[in-house]
C-alpha cells in the first residue's frame, strides 16, 4: 500500500520550492505516526486563526516546512519569508529585520523594507528565535502588537500585517528564567504553540519518510527504484535519530549511492545493528540512572546480550 493512502494525504509536499536552484534536498512531512496525525490536527485548527504560532522541535525535525503548511492552509495571501535567526549578525539584527531609510548607513542611498516589509500580508518565519538579541526581542515585541516598524534612521512607523510563526529547538520557557528570552514575547508566542515530536518518537512515520526519500533521490541518481528489505527496514525503526528527519533522509541518500538501485539492505544503511541499537538505547538508560540502579541495568544486559548471543 502507497503511503499516500493510508491516512488521508499523511504525504505533504511542496513542490514550489524544488523549483528554487538552491534547492538540494527532499522537502515533505508525514503524519503517519499517531503523534504525527494529532499534530496534524493541531496545525489544522491553528493555520485559518490570527494567532502567532510557537513550534518546538529538535534539530532536523522539518520545523520550517510546518511553518510552510500553517501559511498555506491560512488566508493570507502575502509571501512566505524564512530567516534563520542564528545567521543574523547582531550588528545589524536590526536592520534585517525591520529595514532602513535611505542614508541610515554609510553608501545607503535607497532604502530596504527588511524581512517584516517582505512578509507584509503574509507570514514571516523565524527560525532559532531565542537567537535574536535581547533588544530585537523587545522591538519585536512592539512590531507584532502595535502592527508598524520604525526602519532604521527613520522618524516615522510603517504599518505591516504580519503573521509570526516562531520555531526554537530550546526551551523558551527555561531561556527566560536563564534570562535569555524576553518573558511578554514568551507569552505573545504561547499563544499558539506547536510540539514537533523527535522522530524517534513518532516510529510510525520512519518507514513512510525512507520511502518517500527513496522516490525522490532513486531519480536523481537515475536508479530504479528499489525496496528497502525487512531487515533494513526493522534497522531503521530501531535506530535512535539523534539527527532526526534530515539524518534519515542523509542514509537512504547513501544506501542508494552504495546499492546501486538494488534491494536497500542493512549493511547498505551504515548503522548500527537492532541488536548494536539497542545495547546503545540501554547504556544511555544506564547513563541515566543513579548509582544504586546502575549494576543491577548493566546486570541486565549482559544477561540478555549472552542469551541473544547463545
Amino acid at each position: 500500500m502507497s503511503i499516500h493512502d493510508t491516512f488521508g494525504q499523511p504525504l505533504l509536499t511542496f513542490p514550489e520550492l524544488d523549483k528554487s536552484p538552491l534547492s538540494i534536498r527532499a522537502k515533505a512531512l508525514v503524519f503517519v505516526d499517531p503523534r504525527s496525525r494529532q499534530l496534524r490536527e493541531e496545525l489544522e485548527l491553528l493555520a485559518p486563526l490570527a494567532l502567532p504560532v510557537l513550534i518546538r522541535g529538535e534539530t532536523g525535525t522539518g520545523k520550517e516546512l510546518l511553518a510552510r503548511q500553517i501559511h498555506r492552509a491560512s488566508d493570507r495571501a502575502g509571501l512566505f519569508v524564512s530567516v534563520n535567526c542564528a545567521a543574523i549578525s547582531p550588528t545589524y539584527a536590526d536592520a534585517e529585520l525591520f529595514g532602513y531609510s535611505a542614508g541610515a548607513y554609510s553608501g545607503t542611498a535607497s532604502s530596504r523594507a527588511g524581512w517584516f516589509g517582505s512578509a507584509n500580508g503574509g507570514t514571516l518565519y523565524l527560525d532559532e528565535i531565542a537567537d535574536l538579541p535581547l533588544a530585537i526581542q523587545v522591538k519585536l515585541l512592539a512590531a507584532l502588537e502595535n502592527r508598524e516598524v520604525i526602519r532604521v534612521g527613520a522618524q516615522q512607523p510603517n504599518p505591516v500585517d504580519v503573521r509570526l510563526v516562531a520555531a526554537s529547538s530550546i526551551d523558551l520557557g527555561e531561556a527566560v528564567s536563564a534570562g535569555k528570552f524576553h518573558e511578554r514575547l514568551y507569552h505573545y508566542l504561547r499563544e499558539g504553540h506547536l510540539e514537533l515530536p523527535a522522530l524517534r518518537d513518532r516510529v510510525g512515520d520512519i518507514l513512510p519518510l525512507a520511502e518517500y526519500f527513496v522516490g525522490i533521490y532513486s531519480p536523481r541518481l537515475n536508479l530504479p527504484v528499489p525496496l528497502i528489505s525487512d531487515a533494513a527496514q526493522r534497522v531503521l525503526e530501531l535506530h535512535s535519530w539523534p539527527g532526526n528527519t534530515r539524518e534519515l533522509e542523509n542514509v537512504i541518500h547513501f544506501a542508494l549511492l552504495v546499492s546501486s538501485g538494488e534491494e536497500i539492505l542493512p549493511e547498505h544503511l551504515n548503522l548500527p545493528t537492532p541488536l548494536q541499537a539497542l545495547a546503545s538505547q540501554l547504556d544511555q538508560l544506564c547513563l541515566r540512572a543513579v548509582a544504586s540502579e546502575r549494576s543491577a541495568l548493566q546486570h541486565l544486559l549482559e544477561q540478555a546480550l549472552l542469551r541473544i548471543n547463545a
